[in-house]
């Protein structure tokens, strides 16, 4: 796979100001490192992420997972004039966390024409795995799709 992130010229800043107004927004989701094969993003375990029994919400990780697979696919087909959607996404809890800043880690699996499979790991701050998640996307072209809130 010929994946560099880098070599694209996107910006941190760039990527957080897509974030404003978005349930990504709201709940901390932000931005924290672009390396050649990886984007890396980072929240807070806060009152916007626990369940009611005090642990991070299974869906805060699964967002977690979308944004960081979606934004990823984004960055590979928007050259291309296409866009890239989300069609299946898994997640795998395995570590509890009350409270502390969850790092998620985005790698490709699959960059293929029309699809792109992506593994994401969310850690805690010693670097144990909390989650383990997998996102599939469609690419297609940019017209199928439409125009969202802004370029990413």
């Amino acid at each position: 796979m010929n994946i560099n992130f880098l070599a694209q010229g996107i910006s941190l800043q760039r990527l957080n100001r897509n974030l404003a107004g978005t349930l990504d927004g709201h709940i901390g989701l932000h931005f924290v490192a672009i390396g050649r094969h990886f984007l890396q993003a980072q929240m807070t375990v806060s009152e916007r992420t626990r369940q009611p029994y005090g642990l991070l919400h299974g869906g805060a990780s699964a967002v977690m997972i979308e944004t960081l697979g979606s934004v990823a696919s984004h960055l590979l087909a928007a050259p291309a004039g296409k866009r890239a959607v989300g069609i299946e996404i898994n997640a795998n809890h395995v570590r509890g966390m009350r409270s502390g800043l969850v790092t998620g880690t985005v790698t490709a699996l699959h960059v293929g024409r029309s699809t792109h499979v992506w593994d994401v790991r969310l850690h805690n701050p010693a670097h144990e795995l909390v989650c383990v998640g997998r996102l599939t996307t469609a690419v297609m072209p940019a017209a199928a799709v439409g125009s969202g809130k802004s370029e990413r």
